[in-house]
């Protein structure tokens, strides 16, 4: 599969990568998929939901009645769930969501993120660049020449790069990372996938394996 290399002003540079169907061209397994972006998701809560039960609740621990002659249910105390105020039964506790996958469905589940988004032409490749400063306006040009100012994109870059990174930090819809960042939630959830030159090769190399 052959694409072609977009400078930053969204031309055409005249040149063309061959995107391995091994990784970009592969028959996406949705279970693999479903699997991941649940742990992305599950691995994102904190579970630090709790609520008091009866034993943790303030209040007066005397008999509230007599036992009998009433004519109403027995009651021991206040605390008790049955009474406003009182703790609650069977409430939520702080509880760790996250569990694990191997490495192979991982990388089965990417594989066929990216391949969906390939078969969409989703992906767009451009050169390698860098910004002599910070500037939340140049990456906003960027985006402009591709067409993408208000659609959500996920930004590849081969390695770290400060200046591109602060540059694209405060675009909301913009997701900036490197090639061994990558994940599928945050590729299926892109409208568009822009892979500069160089990481082609580390998301070959990672993803093959």
């Amino acid at each position: 599969m052959k694409v072609s290399v977009l400078d930053i002003q969204g031309k055409d540079t005249g040149r063309k990568v061959e995107l391995s169907d091994a990784v970009y061209g592969i028959e996406p397994n949705n279970h693999a998929v479903y699997l991941d972006v649940k742990q992305y998701l599950a691995n994102k809560r904190q579970g630090t939901h709790k609520a008091k039960e009866r034993a943790e609740i303030s209040g007066s621990t005397r008999k509230i009645k007599k036992q009998k002659g009433t004519g109403t249910a027995r009651a021991g105390s206040i605390k008790s769930p049955v009474f406003r105020g009182g703790g609650r039964i069977f409430g939520p506790r702080p509880k760790d969501y996250s569990f694990k996958l191997n490495k192979n469905l991982k990388r089965l589940a990417r594989k066929s993120a990216l391949s969906i988004q390939a078969k969409e032409n989703n992906i767009i490749v451009v050169e390698d660049f860098n910004f002599d400063a910070p500037k939340t306006k140049n990456f906003t040009a960027v985006l402009k020449a591709f067409g993408l100012e208000t659609k959500k994109s996920l930004f590849v870059l081969a390695e770290p790069n400060n200046n591109v990174y602060l540059s694209s930090r405060n675009l909301k819809s913009l997701k900036t990372v490197t090639n061994t960042g990558l994940s599928t939630y945050e590729l299926l959830n892109a409208n568009k996938v822009i892979l500069s030159e160089g990481s082609l090769e580390g998301i070959e190399s990672n993803l093959s394996k």
